[in-house]
């Protein structure tokens, strides 16, 4: 059975008040999609995403829920379906990023984030499951050091990562039945604030010479998400300049 999609069918994205995830709630309500998305300690950024999107003739809902917490991820789904009715299209991007090496990483830190990067994702897409009907789109936004870590003290985060790769081909299977398609995006370095500091160290790695621009992985998730992605399910696509080339 083939999905009719709709322009003005509603989108929910997980982590969405800043970097990647505003630029793909951008993206999404300018296709005329109503958008929810959520926050955790970015209050001021995501009512101003608000105001933006408000004022381009967009609809926005902005959710506080922490995705180290099952319980209100579950919220913020109800509260997404309440306001806008069921999702076309979920996006995971809630995430968190610490380095160390494995013998000076503090085990609360461990916890906290495979809490986010790996129990918040399967929350949510569990949650989100039950409101999603025959043939919807589901995007992780995962790392592309799942494939290369390429510096020290990234081991965990980038366990975490491989973790949500590995979910996301056992979910398109789980899926596939209903016609649901779930992919995961892999960026390398992008220009949000966790990069900025690091700029001089990044680039020149980069064979394209340049970071990647929150914009450009919208665009992607963009495409995941429409009619043209309906043949592309469990794949893992990584966009980073050639850092894995």
């Amino acid at each position: 059975m083939t999905a009719t999609f709709s322009p003005s069918a509603p989108a929910l994205i997980f982590g969405g008040a800043r970097g990647i995830g505003a630029a793909i709630v951008r993206r999404l309500a300018a296709e005329g999609r109503p958008v929810a998305f959520t926050y955790v300690s970015a209050p001021d950024r995501a009512a101003a995403l608000i105001q933006d999107i408000e004022a381009g003739g967009g609809t926005a809902l902005a959710i506080r829920a922490d995705s180290a917490d099952p319980e209100a991820v579950r919220l913020a789904v109800e509260a997404a379906v309440e306001r806008f009715g069921k999702p076309e299209v979920l996006v995971v991007n809630a995430g968190m990023l610490m380095g160390g090496a494995i013998d000076q990483f503090a085990m609360d830190d461990f916890d906290r984030m495979l809490a986010i990067n790996v129990r918040g994702v399967f929350a949510a897409i569990r949650y989100a499951a039950p409101h999603l009907l025959q043939g919807r789109r589901i995007v992780t936004i995962g790392s592309n050091t799942a494939d290369r870590i390429g510096s020290p003290g990234s081991s965990v985060y980038a366990m975490t990562k491989a973790a949500v790769a590995q979910l996301v081909r056992g979910a398109a299977l789980d899926f596939a039945p209903r016609q649901i398609t779930i992919n995961n995006v892999q960026p390398g370095p992008v220009e949000t604030d966790m990069t900025a500091d690091l700029m001089a160290y990044i680039v020149p790695k980069l064979p394209l010479g340049r970071i990647g621009k929150p914009d450009e992985i919208a665009d992607l998730v963009a495409w995941l998400t429409g009619r043209g992605a309906g043949y592309m399910t469990g794949a893992s696509l990584t966009i980073d300049g050639g850092w894995t080339a």
